[in-house]
């Protein structure tokens, strides 16, 4: 097996343009030829509290370097299974463009950039931002779905995120999942990893129910176990999956701006990643409310980094697994 070092370039982390994974740059969105496409939308006016999560993409990105060393895939001793091989041809479409002050436009253009990457029969991997960036992405699926069929959602998350409105405000990080359950190509949603004192009311919690939704909680989902909790999935389900960082314990990933003790660690949401991947079709994924400024160590970003590339590289390994 060939691999980068071999082309007369050492290629470290630390040398070059951080794009994601130091995969090439398409600045043309009606150029697209890949397997997955990174979108960038450091979008952060729906935040309730701190923010800081627009410098999210460029963060993750930059962390994503550590895992680009050039091979010619990743192997895992574990899976015995190497992942991300040359066969997968992954690009950066860059950010969608944020205009301040203006959340409708600023959806607008991050849903125009998942909608390219769909065109061109990517996967879109959305890097936000604050959780609003979901309902742009989200919105993207409409004509996609009209094709392919409805979609479900995996949302990996300490909040709920199920609020309808608040003073008029409908598209802020606290609404996106209300937003999606109401779609009619969304056929329901899985919750995991909810806690603590929510933002949602009670009454969002049975609305949330009503519309569909299966709502577990941190302590619910280690009880279960994976396999259980994996099995409560829609059978066949085309799964859109959204990871909020703050589904993680503030322990390993404290750059959020709503961080939530008694939160998940690395490898139980790699396992449930996993198995989604070898179970559905994965159609989509955002991954957000990273704020690098809150963790001047750089592991949140890292972390991000990781469970994206390992997710990434799960669903290409189970599509070929399958083929």
């Amino acid at each position: 097996m060939s691999h980068g070092y071999e082309a007369g370039r050492l290629n470290l982390p630390f040398v070059g343009i951080s794009t994601f994974a130091k995969k090439p740059y398409v600045e043309d969105w009606d150029s697209i030829e890949a397997d997955v496409a990174i979108l960038g939308a450091p979008f952060d006016f729906g935040t309730q509290w701190r923010s800081g999560a627009r410098f999210g993409p460029r963060g993750v990105r930059e962390a994503s370097t550590l895992f680009s060393f050039g091979h010619a895939g990743a192997y895992d001793h574990e899976d015995d299974a190497t992942y991300l091989g040359e066969d997968v041809r992954m690009i950066d479409m860059g950010d969608a463009d944020i205009i301040h002050t203006d959340t409708e436009g600023s959806h607008a253009n991050i849903e125009y950039g998942v909608r390219k990457a769909l065109d061109a029969s990517a996967l879109p991997v959305t890097i936000g931002g604050d959780h609003s960036i979901n309902i742009p992405c989200v919105r993207a699926f409409e004509d996609h779905c009209e094709t392919n069929g409805p979609i479900h959602i995996l949302q990996i998350d300490a909040h709920l995120d199920f609020v309808d409105e608040r003073h008029g405000v409908r598209h802020g990080h606290g609404n996106p999942m209300r937003r999606a359950a109401e779609k009619d190509y969304v056929t329901g949603l899985t919750q995991l990893g909810i806690r603590n004192v929510s933002s949602t009311a009670k009454e969002g919690y049975e609305a949330a129910r009503e519309m569909g939704s299966d709502i577990l909680s941190v302590r619910q989902v280690r009880k279960l176990g994976v396999e259980a909790v994996l099995a409560r999935l829609p059978k066949d389900a085309r799964l859109y999956v959204t990871i909020d960082i703050d589904a993680f314990c503030p322990s390993i990933a404290p750059g959020t701006g709503t961080p939530s003790h008694g939160g998940f660690l690395y490898y139980e949401v790699l396992e449930v990643l996993q198995g989604a991947a070898q179970n559905h079709q994965i159609v989509g994924i955002d991954l957000v409310e990273v704020a690098p400024d809150y963790d001047p160590t750089a592991s949140t970003q890292i972390l991000a980094a990781q469970l994206l590339m390992n997710f990434i590289g799960f669903i290409f390994h189970a599509k070929a697994e399958r083929s």
